[in-house]
């Protein structure tokens, strides 16, 4: 890793239209997602701390462990990082000139392609995965211990929660409908590995991926799917999520028509990388606490 966590947490945008997005899933767990931003100000967030010599100290070893490369925390970092990077088939330099005013969508519908429902249903998939092994890596448990991370999102809450919720919206319920726990399952049960290794995403991020070969890598996806859809369908029933409330929500800061969903799905890849921002706050507030708890 090229940036220190403290230059990462510094440089998180305050607001963009990744954050835009995120505020605006904010109907669906309300007040749960802050957008906590700076490496000194997430240490007094976390901690309520105002001693200057303690926050020193929380935060020089906070640095120290994400150093420390026998911890999972920088390979963490690096998978959501990657996970949200394979996304964009198209820079979001276009955008830059936009934030601050109500995005007019269609104006990029001629450099947006949508993916193909397969290509989402793996995406969807791997994205998942990656959710898993970043689980396991900040907590040092074994990459493969789906049971435990299935037990631990009850637990989740703060960007952990929200950065699911958005899975669950912008990658699931926009591109893919209300059927889309289904029709991932139906379309995982009938993946090749071949197809697997086609995958952008899944060429980048395949050594973090239990599994001896690609065949068993797409088992432990599935299995890690098949093992979510619980959680997942818990989500969008206990909250009546359908994706005309998701869409509508997100109509506060992008223009879209409800025949174009295809397409908003892909300018969300595009233009937003919720994974790596809130997966940097994660990583930051589970440093502090660590470091609060070792001081």
């Amino acid at each position: 890793m090229s940036k220190a966590i403290f230059e990462l947490v510094d440089e998180l945008p305050t607001n963009n239209l990744t954050t835009k997005m995120l505020n605006a899933l904010d109907f669906v767990v309300p007040g749960e997602w802050e957008n906590v931003v700076g490496f000194v100000n997430t240490i007094k967030t976390v901690t309520g701390e105002t001693d200057e010599d303690l926050i020193q100290a929380i935060g020089e070893r906070a640095i120290y462990l994400y150093n420390d490369r026998s911890q999972g925390y920088q390979r963490a970092m690096w998978l959501y990082q990657t996970v949200d990077n394979t996304d964009k088939a198209l820079g979001a330099a276009a955008l830059a000139n936009k934030i601050g005013e109500k995005v007019s969508f269609l104006g990029f519908l001629s450099n947006i392609t949508p993916k193909a429902d397969k290509a989402q249903t793996i995406d969807l998939c791997l994205k998942l995965v990656t959710e898993l092994v970043a689980f396991c890596q900040i907590n040092g448990i074994p990459g493969d211990s789906i049971g435990d991370f299935v037990a631990s999102l009850g637990e989740y809450s703060g960007e952990s929660l929200m950065r699911m919720v958005a899975l669950v919206c912008v990658d699931g319920l926009i591109p893919l409908g209300p059927d889309f726990i289904s029709k991932t399952m139906s379309m995982i049960s009938q993946t090749n590995p071949q197809e697997l290794e086609g995958n952008s995403t899944f060429q980048n991020i395949q050594d973090a991926i239990p599994g001896e070969d690609a065949g068993g890598k797409l088992d432990f996806i599935g299995e890690s799917f098949n093992s979510v859809k619980g959680w997942m369908s818990g989500l969008v029933s206990s909250h009546d999520l359908t994706r005309q409330k998701v869409v509508h929500n997100l109509q506060n800061f992008v223009d879209i028509s409800d025949d174009k969903l295809d397409y908003l799905a892909a300018f969300l890849d595009m233009s937003t990388n919720y994974y790596e921002h809130t997966g940097t706050q994660t990583l930051a507030r589970r440093l502090i606490e660590r470091a609060v708890a070792e001081i």
